[in-house]
């Protein structure tokens, strides 16, 4: 069988780091005949060379290559081509992992579409990641008609052919953004690229020690050099003009506009800082031309063209005026509609702790070089948020707190332009949303999978793009959920965290957050038919069932199929037979089972027990445990995490993954309330 990817993984020192890799390779839904993995070990000292040359010789499409520590990922990469055999080649970090059907996926969606470089959605804990990228899939995309510049890391899968046509290779030695150099010309010279958005292929992952090569301070001289080799990869290929523009906003936006601004910058040593801007101000002053500038959003246009001018102390004077903004999104409403929840709410920019005003009356005037005084470029970008607000916007994504896997929801917003009281002239921004998420097709189409989903928030105003959680209307007073959801196959708890901010449990609640706890007075028993009101929104029939347990300690289990329709409260009506015939004498303990056709079943006992005589069945009602099942209008918060969980979330995450499996239970990583 003819390979058709071939996974690169370039190796140093992962410690356990890297389990999370090797099992995601492994755990491929590509059959292991169609796809290789050769992990390229570039002089570890660790334990890694035996854990691999163990892995290989039990795993044959598993190959090892150890060579001499060359110092950066350039060349095991470059090995890793030459003894790739694949139609594809994937490459992956040692610290990162797949997600289990990603090569399968990534190879279908590039030959179905004759790409020479397919990229995967990627999900970033602890590191950045691109999101507009994502937002769809992207069969053909350019630099033209796609944030392609998003993404210059090298995670990403290319066609073999396409890399021995080109020669295209990474730049080899100890160096810094040699995937920039690599996947700069790949785009400029591949006949198609396709981007795969609707299943997250890619989790790229910050360490617990936080180790990984791009989180170490660079040196500013070294590493504006390397990036210079980038900018002449595009003057190669391209001519001046909007695609080489559009190129270089990139760089000029990310690696030297966003460094100069806010808290980034202020929190740097004053002469780390003051290299830094030298640095910059000279590849601005270099390479960076009028049209370039054009591109950019106002705050990161002010900031480089003070830069480019060597105006070190406006460029700071800004980033103070910066540092306070800070966005906040409130939650209004929160309701079942059919087979979705609806979530209202609004979003502004906060400075200090108040709201963010701005003038009422203002015009978008043209930048025409940098402004004479801090203080002009401060009124200039104040003067241009209010005419810009028609184009602000806000977006929803749902984010699974553990790999931060995440997808943009269906939205609905306006504009409301709000006076400032005791302040003439002055006026609020609030963006006002609402969301829908249907729990069958939030994740990218498919149904979320099981975890904790946190409600983020993505606001856009006068050109600065930030994220929040979503809170109450008052600060400890949060507005009361609605009752739990069975639908998509899921079970969905809306609920609020310690932190008042809007999370959904799928899948993974019990007792600890609710679940398991009925309310006996909810249940009746009619000849042979058990029926019951449960507090759960259901869009239409579900399939559940009904577990009876029989008395002693061989305990018969018998299970029946039971029924959740709507009802008219807003909760489901449960309705199940009950096999009289089967039941000897005794006592019979109830347990449902909300969705019955889900991959692991999972029952919660009912407060009641059936007892079966030659008088028939008689109904015995268990007291309720302390907090019923998320009655309606509850409000429902996680506790704190236990003593084991927090000594847990010490250990590094590769760590706790690994025991969580063996253990085959959470161990402390599914409520991380800092993100």
């Amino acid at each position: 069988m003819p390979v058709k990817v071939s996974v690169v993984v370039p190796v140093y020192n992962p410690g356990p780091y890297i389990e999370d890799c090797i099992a995601s390779v492994l755990r491929q839904s590509l059959p292991r005949d169609e796809y290789e993995a050769i992990f390229v070990d570039d002089g570890s000292t660790d334990g890694t060379p035996a854990r691999l040359d163990a892995l290989a010789a039990e795993h044959p499409h598993v190959h090892v290559i150890h060579q001499e520590p060359s110092g950066w990922s350039g060349k095991p990469r470059n090995v890793g081509i030459a003894a790739a055999k694949g139609e594809f080649v994937m490459f992956v970090d040692n610290d990162d992992f797949l997600g289990d059907e990603a090569l399968e996926r990534m190879y279908d969606y590039g030959v179905a579409n004759e790409a020479d470089l397919v990229i995967g959605k990627m999900a970033g804990k602890g590191r950045p990641v691109p999101v507009e990228l994502f937002r769809r899939n992207r069969p053909r995309a350019t630099i033209e008609n796609a944030p392609l510049m998003d993404s210059l890391t090298p995670h990403k899968m290319l066609r073999r052919s396409f890399l021995d046509r080109t020669g295209l290779r990474f730049p080899e030695g100890r160096r810094r953004l040699e995937d920039h150099v690599f996947v700069a010309e790949a785009y400029l010279r591949a006949s198609n690229i396709s981007v795969l958005g609707d299943y997250v292929c890619y989790y790229h992952l910050k360490r617990d020690d936080a180790s990984n090569a791009g989180f170490q301070r660079f040196d500013p001289v070294g590493y504006f050099g390397n990036l210079r080799e980038a900018l002449d990869v595009v003057e190669r290929y391209t001519e001046p003009g909007p695609r080489r523009d559009r190129m270089f906003r990139r760089w000029l936006r990310n690696e030297m506009g966003e460094r100069l601004r806010g808290q980034r910058f202020l929190k740097l040593p004053d002469d780390y800082r003051r290299e830094l801007f030298d640095e910059i101000h000279k590849v601005i002053a270099e390479r960076m031309g009028p049209s370039a500038f054009a591109l950019l959003e106002p705050a990161h246009r002010v900031v480089t063209e003070l830069a480019g001018a060597g105006r070190y102390e406006d460029v700071l004077a800004v980033a103070e005026w910066e540092a306070s903004f800070t966005p906040s999104a409130t939650l209004e409403s929160v309701n079942w509609d059919g087979d979705a929840l609806e979530i209202g709410f609004s979003a502004e920019y906060s400075a200090n702790g108040a709201p963010r005003t701005y003038p009422a009356d203002s015009a978008d005037v043209p930048l025409d070089g940098p402004p004479e005084t801090a203080a002009d470029a401060i009124a200039w970008l104040e003067r241009g948020v209010t005419a810009r607000f028609g184009k602000a916007k806000a977006d929803l994504m749902m984010r699974e707190r553990e790999t931060s896997a995440q997808f943009f929801q269906p939205i609905r917003i306006t504009r409301e332009t709000v006076p400032v009281e005791g302040e003439p002239g002055r006026v609020r921004l609030v963006v006002k949303a609402t969301a829908t998420v249907a729990p069958a097709t939030a994740a990218g189409g498919a149904s979320l999978p099981a975890g904790r989903w946190d409600a983020v928030v993505r606001l856009t105003i006068g050109g600065w793009t930030r994220e929040c959680r979503l809170s109450p209307v008052t600060a400890g007073q949060p507005t009361a959920m609605p009752v739990p959801g069975v639908l998509g196959g899921r079970r969905v708890l809306p609920y609020w965290t310690l932190k008042d901010t809007l999370a959904l449990d799928v899948d993974l609640a019990g007792k600890r957050l609710g679940f398991g706890a009925l309310d006996p007075a909810d249940f009746t028993v009619a000849g042979d038919r058990l029926r019951a009101v449960l507090p759960f929104h259901v869009a239409g029939d579900v399939k559940a069932s009904v577990q009876l347990t029989g008395p002693g300690r061989a305990a018969e289990v018998l299970e029946v199929p039971a029924l959740l329709t709507p009802a008219e409260d807003g909760r489901a009506a449960l309705d199940a037979p009950l096999p009289v015939s089967s039941l000897h004498k005794g006592a019979w303990r109830l347990a449902v089972c909300l969705v019955a056709d889900a991959t692991e079943p999972r029952f919660f006992a009912a407060p009641l027990v059936v007892h079966s005589s030659d008088k028939g069945l008689k109904v015995i009602r268990r007291a309720s445990n302390k907090h019923p099942l998320a009655a309606p209008g509850a409000v429902v918060s996680e506790p704190g995490p236990s003593i084991v969980r927090q000594l847990g979330r010490r250990l590094p995450a590769p760590v706790r993954r690994a025991l969580s499996r063996a253990l085959g239970r959470d161990t402390g990583t599914a409520r991380q309330e800092g993100e």
